[in-house]
């Protein structure tokens, strides 16, 4: 995976094109906390979607769940596409 990536997310009619690093991503996560989620949603779509575009997105971000909906579908896009299993961990017990 490279570490810059632009990734366009289609919403009804619109398309909005975002460009994503691990700073972006990082920052996102980051600032997550269990009084503030939608905030830094807000902030990664609007610092990483392409500025001519921003005008459009922002009426979308007016509804929380909308914005919680786009940035996650962008995180998921953003993400590695890699298969992970957890093993059961051993149920012997030691003394």
């Amino acid at each position: 995976m490279t570490d810059r990536r632009e990734i366009t997310l289609e919403l009804g009619e619109q398309e909005f094109t975002f460009t994503l690093t691990p700073a972006d991503v990082t920052k996102y996560f980051n600032s997550l906390n269990q009084n503030n989620k939608v905030a830094p949603a807000n902030n990664l779509l609007v610092t990483t979607v392409d500025q001519e575009q921003r005008a459009t997105l922002k009426p979308f971000l007016g509804n929380p769940v909308m914005t919680m909906q786009l940035a996650g579908a962008l995180l998921e896009e953003y993400g590695p596409n890699v298969e992970i299993i957890v093993k059961k961990s051993s149920s012997t017990l030691t003394a």
